[in-house]
């Protein structure tokens, strides 16, 4: 296993790196500023709109989407995709993980990414002209509507929402929670997941279907906007839809009644990558803002950095992201060579170890800073915040300890 980059992922490094110091961490305060606060429809701040352009004409977009994953469409004459590994993308992820608005800039945020990888791998051409092609080309949003009020969703054969299929139609009925998104004035798809087949006997990985959903459908309502930690997160904001009597053509089905469950597996592997990435890249920030802080700021006649046990609180943090890193990049190249299956002990290890670094690093950071960590003079508040969220986003820290425990004892129940 070598851990050195490829020369392709070297050069989107540097590239990405000299556009986030000159274009990006500069535009962070002008973005806030222009943001409409309050009620919806909100915003898009139009410096993004600038800052997407410039990324586009320097060849940073679309990094996320693999060569192969290209080559899997159906002919669609899809365009904007560079085809890096998961191991090429991993640090690009991390750098864009230090900003909150970098993702969008370069057409690289979720759930976006992860609508477009179900697309290219399961859309049909006509899925893909109709909704994919504008998701790469940044003209359009999306949202994902997956997690449910009444049920426990980190287990989501729960889930009570139906895909009902009649003749030439497909038709929703359910609410959705926590669909991130919903609330960017441009978001125009959800991807819907519920039960097709209402057989409580049936396989119960075979009985959900994803489906396709305009926005502007009869039926589907954003019924409130939910706040994080007191923050509604705009532009993008995560809604509690309501789908009633919702009807679609049977088209609109991604790869056929019954596959929600396969779509769903496919769909979080490099996911939870791209996530994991991130929010290192926010500890790293964290990092980098806290050791800035303990040298310059003064205390009992002493620089921060030397007194009580802040030069070990530094120094554990500064490993911690290693260690982070490290098994960060081993799941990425296992999906690389092995494949999502065979990564799924990785893959879940990373999804409990990463958010769980940022936040005792972001933590320690805003310790540090005092009064001034948790309020809107620095990122450290957003990004804490954020790093908690993901330790419930795309399953709880719980259910993965679970799949690795599972994982760990299998073959010695086997062997009994």
């Amino acid at each position: 296993m070598n851990f050195a980059f490829s020369s392709t992922a070297q050069s989107y490094i540097n590239r990405l790196q000299d556009f986030m110091a000159e274009h990006v961490i500069p535009a962070e305060a002008v973005y806030f500023s222009q943001l409409k606060r309050g009620e919806r429809p909100w915003v898009v701040p139009p410096v993004m709109a600038d800052l997407k352009a410039r990324a586009k004409q320097a060849g940073l977009w679309n990094l996320f989407l693999a060569a192969d994953e290209h080559n899997k469409v159906h002919g669609a004459g899809l365009t904007g995709l560079i085809g890096l590994s998961n191991a090429d993308y991993a640090p690009l992820a991390e750098i864009m993980g230090r900003s909150f608005i970098a993702p969008e800039v370069f057409n690289c945020n979720a759930p976006d990414t992860g609508n477009m990888e179900v697309l290219v791998k399961y859309g049909s051409a006509e899925q893909q002209q109709r909704w994919l092609q504008p998701l790469l080309s940044g003209e359009i949003r999306s949202a994902f509507c997956m997690t449910e009020p009444d049920v426990a969703s980190s287990d989501a054969t729960n889930m009570q929402a139906t895909a009902i299929v009649e003749g030439d139609e497909v038709v929703l009925n359910g609410v959705k929670w926590w669909s991130t998104g919903i609330g960017h004035p441009d978001c125009r798809v959800v991807i819907f997941m519920g039960l097709s087949d209402l057989n409580p006997k049936a396989p119960k990985h075979l009985r959900h279907s994803m489906v396709l959903v305009p926005m502007d459908t009869p039926g589907v309502k954003i019924e409130r906007m939910l706040s994080v930690f007191g923050d509604q997160d705009e532009p993008y904001g995560h809604g509690e839809v309501s789908f009633t009597n919702v009807r679609l053509p049977v088209s609109s089905i991604i790869a056929g009644a019954g596959r929600g469950f396969e779509i769903a597996q496919g769909r979080l592997g490099p996911g939870r990558i791209h996530h994991c990435m991130r929010v290192i890249g926010a500890a790293e920030r964290a990092l980098e803002l806290m050791c800035k802080r303990a040298v310059r700021r003064v205390a009992f006649g002493q620089p921060l950095a030397d007194l009580g046990g802040n030069s070990d609180i530094i120094a554990n943090a500064r490993i911690a992201i290693e260690q982070a890193r490290l098994l960060t990049l081993k799941a990425a190249w296992m999906i690389d060579t092995v494949g999502v299956k065979a990564a799924m002990s990785e893959i879940a290890q990373i999804k409990v170890v990463a958010p769980n670094v940022a936040q005792m690093v972001i933590d320690q950071a805003i310790q540090i800073f005092g009064a001034a960590g948790v309020g809107a003079d620095t990122p450290l508040a957003a990004m804490y915040a954020n790093a908690r969220i993901l330790r419930l986003a795309d399953g709880p820290d719980e259910v993965h300890r679970s799949m690795i425990a599972k994982l760990e004892l299998k073959p010695y129940r086997n062997s009994l």
